[in-house]
């Protein structure tokens, strides 16, 4: 499945445990895990396939820039205005992913800088690990 993203001037994306996209259309300096705003993620999309897979690869591209990490699924995901991936094991409602490889920190500084763009549009790709294919 597939989504897009905004920036704004706040994004930092320094979090060092978590990374969250929202359907917010603003986020202030103390959302320092949020990589976008505005997200279209559809949650039926997104619970279909939490419950098909147990682990995810999520893409993240702008530009000429692209960045990955991976993720155990949350079956229990349920919320249709933020998605939270972990790098913890802790789950709610809003938690889509948990033990990820990557924390909004370790995104590609470069995407980063880019999102800090208010006019800035990323693109997000979350695909079954276990069926990707080498680029």
């Amino acid at each position: 499945m597939r989504f897009t993203i905004q920036g704004h001037p706040n994004i930092q994306s320094i979090h060092k445990n978590t990374v969250e996209f929202t359907k917010d259309d603003y986020v202030t300096k103390r959302g320092d895990c949020i990589l976008g705003i505005n997200a279209d993620f559809s949650l039926k999309k997104l619970t279909k396939l939490a419950k098909r897979t147990n682990k995810v690869k999520v893409i993240i591209s702008i530009d000429n820039f692209s960045d990955f990490f991976t993720a155990q699924t949350n079956p229990d995901f349920d919320d249709s205005h933020e998605l939270v991936i972990r790098k913890s094991s802790f789950l709610s409602k809003r938690t889509f992913g948990i033990c990820a490889n990557k924390a909004a920190v370790d995104i590609d500084r470069r995407i980063v800088e880019k999102l800090k763009d208010k006019d800035s549009e990323a693109v997000v790709k979350i695909v079954e690990a276990e069926n990707e294919k080498a680029s």
